[in-house]
């Protein structure tokens, strides 16, 4: 069994093509901009067998193509990493491509056997430096970073997703640190930024939760402009999502 906060069909912006994207209950950080806080919870969400993602996955199927397929996002994934692994099995068994959404901040033997089964991870990488890390999601880098190193030395693709906060990770030092010590791993296919956006601060106050980062504006072009020219000095494709 898999705990399911919701589905969505058709998604094009977690991985290559459309896809069907599982957001799974459960997360050890707690992001400051987080646009799913009712995914933090690892006692909320839907006690769901295996089996209906499979099928759900397997009638999606046509519509996925060459380069669709699913992805487990949340949440934190890794977080049922142990239940993923057969489920990950079943849906490669059927020719369906699977993506991992992952913040790398879980480490164990189930999360190293998951990340060489998938086909693709997502890996969100929040703040180089560790303190404006931990401001922002509660904890500090240093696992997601090792995360980072594991899929390069062990050969696994992945696509690498920076949320871009005004005054939090937008800074010219923040985007060339990273850059300077990620920027030669051969096995980031792409850097997406992922500019700030205010679209699930409704659910804070419904849970009664204050939003911090309310007088926080959403990025001008310029800003974003500019980030993606620094990390084009880096990285060789670079994506504004």
């Amino acid at each position: 069994m898999i705990k399911v906060h919701s589905y969505e069909s058709m998604g094009t912006f977690d991985g290559p093509g459309l896809r069907l994207v599982v957001f799974l209950q459960g997360c050890p950080f707690k992001c400051l901009y987080c646009a799913n806080p009712d995914t933090i919870d690892a006692n909320g969400g839907r006690l769901t067998p295996q089996s209906e993602i499979v099928e759900m996955a397997v009638s999606q199927k046509p519509f996925f193509g060459k380069k669709g397929g699913i992805t487990f996002s949340g949440g934190e994934p890794t977080v049922q990493a142990e239940a993923l692994i057969p489920l990950v099995e079943e849906l490669k068994s059927k020719g369906i491509h699977v993506c991992l959404d992952s913040n790398g901040g879980v480490w164990n033997e189930n999360v190293e056997r998951l990340l060489g089964l998938v086909d693709l991870v997502l890996l969100d990488v929040k703040q180089f430096n560790p303190q404006r890390h931990k401001e922002l999601t509660g904890r500090e880098n240093a696992r997601t970073l090792a995360t980072a190193k594991w899929l390069n030395d062990h050969g696994r693709k992945f696509w690498m997703r920076y949320v871009l906060v005004p005054g939090y990770s937008d800074s010219e030092d923040d985007i060339r640190s990273l850059g300077e010590a990620l920027g030669q791993y051969e096995c980031i296919e792409r850097v997406e930024i992922l500019p700030y956006h205010t679209l699930g601060v409704h659910k804070y106050a419904a849970m009664g939760w204050d939003y911090k980062l309310k007088d926080v504006k959403e990025n001008t072009p310029s800003q974003i402009e500019r980030a993606e020219r620094l990390f084009k000095e880096y990285f060789k494709t670079v994506i504004v999502n």
